[in-house]
């Protein structure tokens, strides 16, 4: 019981937890790609969800070599878990709606309803800032002296 409880408080569990969903969903994605307005946005979601799993995923499995403060810790977490999620949900938006004034290429030049391209703007401005954020945060908890992962039994790789 002890270690569940540590596992649900562990960043690094979340940020692995949230991944998988993150990769399950971009997969699911690829299945309604010929329904949407714009497939070639839908593909754009489709793979949004995929690499932004995958990242949260390397996030978590990354996390017990950073060096970061408790406010640090939260502010990256919950900065890669939005952008993660709101440029799969933007892209997937984009190509439900036909909304694609900031993505001009995959978007075939379409746009949508002014509300639906301020609401995909506003995530697209919103994510890039996001995890700018977080990839500076990144190498600052990487720099130099960060803490070593926990042995594992059978780790042949230690001093």
């Amino acid at each position: 019981m002890a270690d569940n409880q540590r596992a649900d408080q562990d960043p690094g569990h979340l940020l692995l937890r949230l991944g998988v969903l993150l990769f399950l969903v971009g997969l699911l994605t690829g299945f309604v790609i010929p329904f949407l307005a714009t497939p070639r946005l839908g593909l754009s979601s489709h793979l949004e969800g995929l690499m932004n799993g995958l990242f949260l995923m390397v996030l978590g499995l990354m996390w017990p070599r950073l060096v970061l403060g408790p406010m640090a810790q939260r502010i990256t977490v919950w900065l890669a878990v939005y952008g993660a999620f709101a440029n799969w949900f933007a892209t997937l938006l984009s190509a439900a709606t036909g909304a694609g004034a900031m993505m001009p290429i995959a978007a075939a030049n379409r746009t949508g309803s002014a509300l639906t391209e301020t609401v995909v703007g506003f995530l697209l401005i919103s994510l890039s800032l996001a995890m700018v954020a977080v990839c500076c945060l990144l190498l600052w908890g990487l720099r130099r002296g960060g803490r070593r992962p926990p042995a594992v039994a059978g780790d042949r790789t230690g001093p």
